[in-house]
């Protein structure tokens, strides 16, 4: 049994769809400070082994002030899960179809990361569109790190 949710009451505001969002929009992800043991959890589960990720005489030889995170480590602080864009488009969301990611500085044990989603395009199809977020991440000396794009497949407001 499936049940309606469009009119519930939601700390976040009231469901969207497709056509409610406006390019230039953003949403914002909650920052986070890279530590040793987001290094630990991420080798853990990826399998990337290099010592580039945990040895700091290895990267201090290889021209790095400190640990190099992973590259898939950083991606996934655009997570749009971790804001509250998934929240917003819970009966709406029909697929998370595309992601691509640019990094564009090192990031180190002991940054913070300051994610940001923003709309940056909106194609309109029969009774779906597709919502392009161009992620970015800057780190605390406001160095742009990453910039990508990921693309969601959203229903339309029945009519």
């Amino acid at each position: 049994m499936s049940r309606d949710t469009s009119t519930r009451a939601s700390p976040f505001g009231p469901q969207r769809y497709f056509e409610d969002f406006k390019l230039g929009e953003t949403f914002y992800i909650p920052s986070r400070t890279v530590t040793e043991a987001h290094f630990a959890a991420f080798q853990a589960a990826s399998g990337d082994n290099h010592p580039i990720h945990y040895d700091r005489v290895f990267c201090r030889a290889h021209g790095h002030r400190d640990l190099l995170a992973h590259g898939y480590q950083v991606a996934i602080q655009t997570c749009a899960g971790a804001g509250i864009f998934p929240f917003l488009v819970e009966d709406s969301l029909r697929a998370f179809i595309e992601q691509s990611t640019r990094f564009l500085a090192p990031v180190y044990a002991g940054d913070t990361l300051y994610p940001l989603l923003e709309v940056a395009e909106l194609k309109e199809q029969r009774t779906t569109g597709v919502l392009t977020m161009r992620s970015t991440i800057h780190n605390q000396d406001d160095v742009l790190v990453l910039e990508g794009t990921q693309r969601y497949l959203l229903k339309k407001r029945a009519t």
